[in-house]
C-alpha cells in the first residue's frame, strides 16, 4: 500500500516515528486480533486461540488468528468483545491514574460507538454511572445493542450532540473523548481509509475536535479527569489537541506511568509539554493510537438541571417484581412505554436528570413488559448480569445454538413448559418458550444470524 506522501513528511521529527519500519509494517498485510473478556461473564472461551495478553488490559488478549467471531455463541452472548488492542491502554491509562476506589463516580463516554470503551468503563465502573453517547443515530443503534449484550445495569445510552450536555455543568468526574479523527492509524487495519485521508480533512478534524472538547469540558468536575484519544498518527489531532487543553482550556496534563518494554512512546506537546502517549503498529502489537489525560483545574457554574418524572409501576407489578427478583435489593423499577427496567437505586436521581435533557435510547436493564397477569420477560434480562433464577434453563450444543441465534426451529431435550433461558457453555443466550406443540424463540429478528 501506498501510504500519503504528506503524512509520512509531517511525523519525520515525531518522536518513535521510524519511517522503515512504518512502511514494511503497512506492506506487510499483517493483521492483529485482539479480545477483551467480560469478568461478570466468565468461562472458557477462545483458549485455542488465545496467544498472549494485552500487556496494558488486565483483560485483553491477543488472538493467533480470527476465527468466526459471527458464529460464535458465546460472542452474541457479551462473553467477550473484539477490540484493537492499542484503544485498550484505556484501561491502564483509569487503573493508574484512579488507583483507589471507583465506588460513586459518574463517566461520560461522549463519542462512545460502537462501544468498545463503554463496555470497557462499565467494567472498570461496576459501582458508577456510566452514559454511553453517540451522536450519530445509525451507530447508536449499534451502541445500544453492543451495551445489551455486555449486560451491565449502570449504563445509560444517549443519542445526543455534546452541545446538548451544556446544563451537565461539574456534572461528571471522568470524561472520555474518542474524538472522530482522520483515521491514520487504521491504515493497516483497513487500507480503504488510504483514500479519504487529505491534510484538509486533518484540519477539519483538529478543528471539530476542540468545538467537542469546548462543549464538554464545563460538564467535568474540578479535579476531575478527561481522557483524550484518537486513532490518528498527525500532531494537528494530538499533541497540538494536548497544547490547546492546556493553555487555552486550562487542563493539567497527567502522567500515565508505562512499562518500557511495552514499547509505546511518550511524547511531549510543542507548547506546554503535555504528555501523550503514541501506538505504532511497527513497535506494539496494535494499531496506530494517540491517547493523553488531563486533570480539570476549574469549576465551571453549577448548570441548571431540570428533572424528569419516571413512570412509576404499580403495585401489582411491584408485587411481580419482588417475587423474580429478590425483595428489598438495592434496585429501583420504572417504565419505558410497557417496558419495566430496572437500575441500581443510587443512579435514578441522575438518570431523572439526564431524561430532563437528553434523548435516552436505553437506561438500565429491560426486564420485560405485563400482559394479563403475567411478566413477558426481555432479552436484556437474558443477556444481562442480572439474577437468573426465576426459569428454567435448557443447555445446548454448538450446533442448536447456532440455530437459536439464527432463530431457526430446534427441539431441545427436556425443555420445560413456559419460559427457558437458552444456556450455552454457561451463559444465557436468550429466551425462547416452550409450549406443548413447538417452541417460540425470541433471539430478537434484527440482532439473528444470517451467515450459514
Amino acid at each position: 500500500m501506498e501510504l500519503p506522501k504528506q503524512l509520512i513528511e509531517s511525523l519525520a521529527s515525531v518522536p518513535g516515528f521510524d519511517k522503515a519500519a512504518f512502511a514494511a509494517v503497512h506492506a506487510s498485510g499483517e493483521q492483529v486480533t485482539s479480545i477483551r473478556l467480560n469478568p461478570f461473564k466468565p468461562n472458557q472461551i477462545l483458549q485455542s486461540f488465545i496467544a498472549a495478553e494485552v500487556p496494558w488490559c488486565s483483560n485483553g488478549f491477543y488472538l493467533t488468528e480470527r476465527p468466526s467471531f459471527t458464529l460464535d455463541p458465546l460472542f452474541h452472548a457479551g462473553a467477550y468483545y473484539v477490540q484493537e488492542a492499542s484503544s485498550m491502554f484505556l484501561d491502564h491509562a483509569i487503573q493508574s491514574l484512579l488507583p483507589e476506589s471507583r465506588q460513586g463516580l459518574k463517566v461520560l463516554d461522549l463519542c462512545a460507538a460502537p462501544g468498545g470503551k463503554s463496555t470497557l468503563l462499565a467494567t472498570l465502573f461496576p459501582d458508577g454511572l456510566v452514559v454511553s453517547n453517540e451522536v450519530i443515530k445509525s451507530r447508536a443503534a449499534v451502541l445500544v445493542e453492543n451495551i445489551t449484550k455486555w449486560g451491565m445495569p449502570n449504563v445509560v445510552v444517549t443519542n445526543n450532540d455534546p452541545d446538548h450536555f451544556k446544563a451537565f455543568a461539574n456534572f461528571f468526574d471522568v470524561i472520555v473523548v474518542d474524538a472522530p479523527c482522520s483515521g491514520s492509524g487504521l491504515f493497516r487495519k483497513d487500507p480503504s481509509a488510504i483514500a479519504e485521508w487529505s491534510e484538509q480533512n486533518v484540519t477539519h478534524c483538529s478543528q471539530r475536535q476542540t468545538r467537542i472538547l469546548a462543549n464538554i469540558l464545563p460538564c467535568l468536575k474540578e479535579g476531575g479527569l478527561l481522557l483524550y484519544s484518537t486513532c490518528s498518527y498527525s500532531i494537528a489531532e494530538d499533541e497540538d489537541i494536548a497544547d490547546w487543553l492546556v493553555q487555552e482550556m486550562a487542563m493539567a496534563s497527567c502522567v500515565i506511568p508505562t512499562n518500557p518494554q511495552w514499547n509505546i512512546i511518550e511524547t511531549q506537546s510543542p507548547n506546554a509539554k503535555a504528555f501523550g502517549y503514541r501506538f505504532y503498529p511497527n513497535r506494539i502489537q496494535g494499531e496506530g493510537f494517540y491517547l493523553a489525560a488531563f486533570q480539570q483545574t476549574k469549576s465551571a457554574a453549577f448548570g441548571k438541571l431540570k428533572e424528569a418524572p419516571l413512570t412509576q409501576l404499580s403495585k401489582t407489578d411491584m408485587a411481580l417484581m419482588d417475587h423474580v427478583f429478590s425483595k428489598g435489593s438495592e434496585v429501583k423499577y420504572f417504565k419505558q412505554g410497557e417496558a419495566i427496567r430496572q437500575m441500581p437505586s443510587e443512579w435514578m436521581t441522575s438518570l431523572q436528570a439526564l431524561a430532563g435533557s437528553l434523548y435516552i435510547k436505553k437506561a438500565g436493564i429491560e426486564i420485560g413488559a405485563i400482559k394479563g397477569n403475567s411478566l413477558v420477560p426481555s432479552h436484556e434480562w437474558a443477556v444481562s448480569i442480572l439474577p437468573k433464577t426465576a426459569y428454567p434453563s435448557i443447555t445446548v450444543n454448538l450446533t442448536e445454538a447456532r440455530l437459536y441465534l439464527k432463530r431457526a426451529n430446534f427441539m431441545p431435550q427436556n425443555a420445560q413448559i413456559g419460559w427457558n433461558w437458552v444456556l450455552y457453555e454457561g451463559q444465557v443466550l436468550g429466551l425462547v418458550k416452550v409450549l406443548p406443540n413447538r417452541i417460540n424463540n425470541y433471539y430478537p429478528a434484527e440482532w439473528r444470524i444470517l451467515k450459514d
